[in-house]
């Protein structure tokens, strides 16, 4: 049965995880209120619907409540998509919201209003969004951790030159033992910008350049960025 995916705010963050989902396998509408922006979606080929927000009859008339399995707030004011998650999370108590956040202390809102995720678009690029909503194993993780707690963030962390960390192996990184972190993927510099995921793949030699893709607290990921910023090789 094909899912149905409402995706509000027509952005940059929302084209690049919109170019990953699967049209075919997915039933996709780009939503938003202001009609520059739909005309613009309209012309990269995406079904669109431009409605109030604010109001419940046009969110109900989207199948919020009744036909809609997962809604994504990406506008880009962090008061609109907390206006938007209240109001659908009172409309529905089981679709899953993911939000992105822009300020940090709008997080908080989200949580309270009812978002099962919350993406820092400072701590991870639009690109790898859907990356790590699609794949079925991170799906399992998203599933078990992200939508069991919600102070969870999702963040980037590249390995500098001379760390201690170049030449040793993924596996030996022990983030959830000595972070309660979970690694998400890598990107290695070396093969480009893919993001390599780790679950259920080979161990990764690392290199500086090299960007860990976590999960976790914020205070855990900043935990691990001072570890990293501070365990460098002395010349």
């Amino acid at each position: 049965m094909r899912k149905n995916i409402l995706v509000f705010g027509f952005n940059r963050i929302s084209v690049e995880a919109l170019q990953r989902m699967d049209g075919d396998a997915l039933d996709i509408t780009v939503v938003d209120h202001d009609k520059e922006r739909l005309q613009l979606a309209a012309e990269h080929g995406f079904h669109t619907v431009c409605i109030d927000y604010r109001n419940d009859d046009d969110l109900k008339s989207l199948g919020i409540g009744s036909q809609v399995d997962t809604l994504f707030c990406f506008f880009q004011e962090d008061s609109e998509n907390v206006f938007l998650t209240l109001s659908a999370r009172a409309l529905d108590p089981d679709v899953k919201i993911i939000a992105i956040v822009e300020e940090g202390e709008s997080g908080e809102k989200l949580v309270a209003a009812g978002a099962n995720k919350i993406i820092d678009t400072y701590q991870i690029c639009g690109r790898k969004i859907f990356e790590l909503v699609k794949k079925p194993e991170i799906t399992q993780i998203i599933d078990q951790t992200v939508f069991g707690r919600h102070d969870l963030h999702i963040a980037e962390v590249c390995i500098p030159e001379h760390s201690k960390l170049e030449d040793t192996y993924s596996s030996h990184l022990g983030l959830n033992q000595r972070f309660n972190l979970v690694l998400i993927g890598i990107v290695d510099k070396e093969l480009g910008d893919d993001l390599f995921f780790t679950t259920g793949e080979r161990d990764h030699l690392l290199n500086a350049g090299d960007i860990l893709v976590i999960l976790g607290t914020s205070r855990e990921i900043r935990a691990f960025k001072n570890d990293v910023a501070k365990n460098l090789v002395e010349n």
